[in-house]
């Protein structure tokens, strides 16, 4: 992970692009994140996705949802890895259906900054329940994952008023040990 004052030279063209004013690295306090290079199958979604996370956070991701399935809590992978060029798509699906690059920038982060580059970030729902929504946060998964996630490394990255604008994203975990 890097901090950079002025974004390199590949992601500056995407930004461009896109209409992101590259300010916003020191406004927002972004970090730019290296591509995960050692990715690994972490968990095939009902719909037959298969969801990848780095060797490490695969290994802790499974041991937390055995755990956390050991209490009748269920988790599940709602989204893992995806590149800086997904994390483009997204953002240019989001301006095509008329939404404003400030407006977007709340919910994605710019390709680039986001922690699922890493291979490290997981959004998690549990079924039945809301996928990547704030509703998450009033679920059983989300007291367990509360007392419990950082034992096994992960912790929530974009808390009610974190430091870099997003929304509150309870369903949001990454592995940092």
């Amino acid at each position: 992970m890097y901090q950079f004052t002025r974004l390199p030279s590949e992601l500056q063209a995407v930004w461009d692009e896109l209409g992101i004013a590259p300010d916003i690295l020191t406004a927002k306090r972004l970090l730019v994140f290296d591509e995960a290079e050692t990715l690994v199958d972490a968990e095939t979604g009902d719909d037959g996705r298969v969801w990848q996370l780095t060797p490490a956070a695969a290994q802790a991701w499974q041991a937390m949802q055995a755990a956390a399935a050991g209490e009748d809590i269920v988790l599940r992978i709602a989204s893992a890895y995806r590149s800086s060029a997904r994390q483009a798509e997204l953002i240019r699906r989001k301006l095509d259906n008329g939404n404003t690059i400030d407006a977007i920038l709340q919910v994605l982060a710019p390709p680039g900054c986001s922690e699922h580059h890493t291979g490290r970030a997981v959004d998690i729902y549990t079924p039945g329940g809301p996928v990547a929504e704030i509703g998450f946060a009033e679920t059983n998964a989300f007291v367990w994952l509360n007392a419990h996630a950082a034992r096994f490394g992960f912790t929530l990255s974009f808390p009610e008023g974190n430091c870099y604008g997003y929304v509150y994203e309870p369903w949001h975990w990454c592995y940092r040990a």
